[in-house]
């Protein structure tokens, strides 16, 4: 009798050893900067504040940026509404992140439109600043040329 209990025991033991050495533990995956940045990112963000040149601008108490994008795609979204009649900021395009996603973006790249931005988010604000040499959307004559620091909330 005792040897059929250890014979029973070494078979369970040996049993249980082979069932768990069979199971693959899954490597935790540590997601990367534009992963992460990408989910801080896409919301829908209202402005809060809109400066230009250190004046602060009229005509933004209904815009908003919605930026989007699927981790992976190599090109993002984004769509304004609310625009003041001239702005700096075309109604709809693509961004991207720049060399450093952690800090830097570029709007509309590869087009005429392309403009390098800098920015820094948290979970509930997000602050874009960028230099404007364009006439502005729609195109006019109107001065929306010079250096935008836009501050956004949820």
């Amino acid at each position: 009798m005792k040897l059929t209990a250890k014979i029973f025991a070494l078979l369970t033991l040996t049993a249980l050893l082979l069932t768990y050495s069979g199971c693959d533990k899954k490597p935790s995956v540590t997601p990367s900067d534009e992963e992460v940045q990408l989910g801080k990112l896409s919301k829908t963000w209202k402005a809060t504040s809109v400066k230009k040149d250190n004046v602060d601008q009229t005509g933004y108490a209904n815009f908003t940026l919605k930026l989007e994008g699927v981790v992976g795609a190599a090109t993002y979204g984004y769509a304004t509404t609310g625009r003041p009649t001239l702005s700096p900021w075309l109604s709809s395009g693509n961004w991207n992140f720049d060399a450093d996603p952690l800090t830097s973006i570029i709007r509309d790249k590869g087009t005429v439109d392309e403009l390098k931005m800098t920015y820094s988010v948290t979970e509930t604000t997000l602050q874009i600043t960028y230099t404007f040499n364009g006439a502005g959307y729609p195109a006019r004559v109107n001065n929306v040329k010079g250096t935008w620091v836009m501050v956004f909330g949820l």
